[in-house]
């Protein structure tokens, strides 16, 4: 089911009332225990909506950590810790790559053999990408390695530890949630909170916003400059690639927003997984706001156990381009996105040879100039994952200083233009709000309540003006 559907408006007022409705009813008893059944099973329903078969392998998963973690925890001995454990995971991996990395891998196995005058032909599976894969792997994978390192204790309980993993808002796209964070909330009695909801509803009103005005409008353009750039001149390849930042930010940021207003409905605070990344002045900062979840994760489960800063610089770069690799692999099986991320991670190169890699100016003129530097060179890093391979990006990025014209020669100019207007806004209305949780944390403080609701009708207004249908989320492919 997608956030930005029909049948989610009819989903979520449901599973509210029903959720609330438990809380407030009486002569119930485990009313705790009767929520979690509610909103474990809504978030199935809402995963099975997409294919039935997805949700026995998203079952499968939720069992197999469960039950591994509990034999994690009650092994003594070494070896038996250590046998459940590497169950778990190689039995996670195995998943995963099966289902998201077998065709890759024995293609490159197949062109890697014809540069040396091999032939073998592999046989390709039509595989059905399960959505939403990568993140519940993950969530499980910290789970049994947070037990196994002795910083967690198991849940008992069957019920919770589902719902951890399951949770409607973020089952399918994230955020990335640990169990120490989200797992003591779960099992905490709820009790209603108007301002919370009403937060939440206004988050949830900003990440449509950020979906279906800026991201699926820029989407229009994209996919008509990056399908026909050979014959576009440069303008317009400059303008496709930077649509594509927004478009990408809009999308996923929105996803993210819409997740954690949704989860403030039943009193649940999710990891924030955005803090304004193109405002970041080099990349590393970048990282450190863009999908923070994925990158923390990959820094707590990856990056240190290799050692982290604690090794020489020679080894703190490797680990910094192992990370990146990953992490880019992770996003797909393409070697677009394994050079997407290695480009990342070479850029973070200064800083894991030297912590004291900084700029010494800090005036205003210099720290927006860092901004806009550091953004163009995550829309230059951008093109690699949105491009079908490697030449073709290349191509795309030889044509944005090679094909020549200053005026964009696409259609639909004049709604681009309206479209940059909005954009521009869309990025005041996050300037101003950069130093909160979220930009209408700035906007609820406006006292004259004309303008205050002004704005907000004007948000509706638009959302339901740009609306085009259920435009997927580029994330549910990862």
């Amino acid at each position: 089911m997608l956030f930005n559907s029909f049948s989610f408006l009819v989903f979520l007022p449901i599973v509210y009332a029903l959720f609330w409705g438990v809380h407030y009813a009486k002569g119930i008893e485990n009313k705790l225990t009767w929520q979690h059944l509610i909103l474990l099973s809504a978030s199935y329903f809402f995963y099975a909506y997409w294919n039935v078969w997805f949700l026995v392998l998203l079952i499968f998963s939720t069992s197999l950590d469960f039950y591994s973690g509990q034999k994690v925890a009650d092994n003594p001995g070494r070896l038996g810790k250590k046998t459940w454990f590497w169950l778990s995971i190689g039995i996670n991996f195995a998943l995963l790559g099966f289902f998201k990395y077998y065709n890759f891998i024995v293609s490159s196995i197949s062109e890697l053999l014809k540069t040396m005058d091999w032939s073998w032909e592999p046989t390709l599976l039509l595989i059905t990408l399960p959505v939403g894969i990568s993140f519940y792997t993950f969530h499980g994978l910290s789970y049994v390695i947070d037990i196994y390192k002795d910083r967690i204790k198991p849940e008992k309980d069957m019920l919770v530890y589902g719902l951890f993993v399951c949770f409607f808002p973020l089952l399918v796209a994230g955020p990335i949630e640990r169990a120490n964070h989200l797992i003591p909330q779960l099992k905490e009695e709820k009790k209603f909170n108007r301002a919370q909801s009403i937060f939440g509803l206004q988050q949830m009103l900003w990440g449509f916003f950020k979906k279906i005005v800026i991201a699926d409008n820029c989407a229009v353009y994209v996919n008509q400059i990056f399908g026909q750039q050979e014959s576009l001149n440069s303008a317009s390849l400059i303008v496709g690639a930077v649509l594509f930042s927004f478009q990408i930010y809009g999308d996923f940021s929105g996803y993210s927003d819409i997740a954690l207003g949704t989860a403030r409905l039943f009193g649940i605070e999710l990891l924030n997984n955005f803090n304004f990344p193109y405002f970041a002045k080099n990349v590393a900062e970048f990282w450190k706001r863009w999908h923070i979840s994925l990158t923390s994760w990959f820094r707590d489960y990856l990056y240190i156990p290799l050692g982290g800063n604690r090794v020489s610089k020679f080894r703190r770069v490797g680990n910094t381009l192992t990370v990146f690799l990953v992490s880019g692999l992770w996003h797909g099986a393409s070697w677009t996105y394994v050079f997407w991320g290695f480009l990342n991670g070479l850029f973070l190169v200064p800083q894991a040879v030297s912590k004291r890699f900084t700029w010494v100016s800090q005036t205003k003129l210099v720290s927006g100039l860092r901004m806009l530097i550091t953004f163009s060179v995550v829309t230059i890093f951008w093109v690699f994952f949105r491009a079908k391979s490697i030449s073709e990006a290349f191509a795309y990025l030889a044509g944005m200083v090679q094909h020549g014209g200053w005026i964009p020669d696409i259609s639909g100019r004049k709604n681009l233009v309206i479209l940059s207007v909005l954009i521009v806004g869309f990025m005041g209305i996050e300037w101003l709000g950069r130093h909160t949780l979220s930009p209408l944390v700035r906007i609820n403080t406006i006292k004259n309540r004309w303008v205050k609701w002004t704005f907000y009708y004007s948000l509706m207004v638009l959302i339901l003006y740009f609306y085009r249908g259920n435009d997927q989320f580029i994330y549910f492919q990862f």
